[in-house]
């Protein structure tokens, strides 16, 4: 069996803890290719600068890591499961179609959730600061 046969070869039950994690980053990273998780990267940077530069608390701190992470869970699911759709049934399918767009209202449902979050937290946080100006 070649190396790349071997590192493709799906992980065997009582694998060294390391190799599952392994396995897990390689997940995340193969989604980071996808043009959609870079958009949210943009995002996720742009929250955390903003909550440093309008000192949120650490309930807003903790809604904003909870939304981060939650987006890009979903993101990653939504790339495996294109991914999977993709395998399964390369010619155009109806149903094809149907899962791979649910899943991706899966991520837009999240996205617009967090940017309402975004709106609770930010806002009153922005008008404070200038409140102090």
């Amino acid at each position: 069996m070649s190396n790349a046969e071997q590192k493709d070869r799906k992980p065997e039950k009582g694998q060294p803890l390391t190799r599952s994690f392994s396995c897990a980053w390689q997940g995340v990273r193969n989604a980071f290719f996808e043009r959609n998780m870079r958009i949210h990267l943009f995002f996720a940077i742009a929250a955390v600068i903003l909550g440093f530069a309008l000192r949120v608390d650490a309930a807003s701190w903790l809604a904003i890591i909870f939304c981060i992470c939650l987006v890009f869970s979903l993101e990653v699911l939504n790339t495996a499961l294109e991914a999977l759709v993709d395998l399964v049934s390369p010619e155009y399918h109806e149903l094809a179609k149907r899962a791979k767009d649910c899943s991706a209202g899966a991520v837009l449902i999240c996205a617009i959730g967090s940017l309402v979050v975004a709106c609770i937290i930010y806002i009153p946080a922005f008008l404070r600061l200038i409140s102090l100006m």
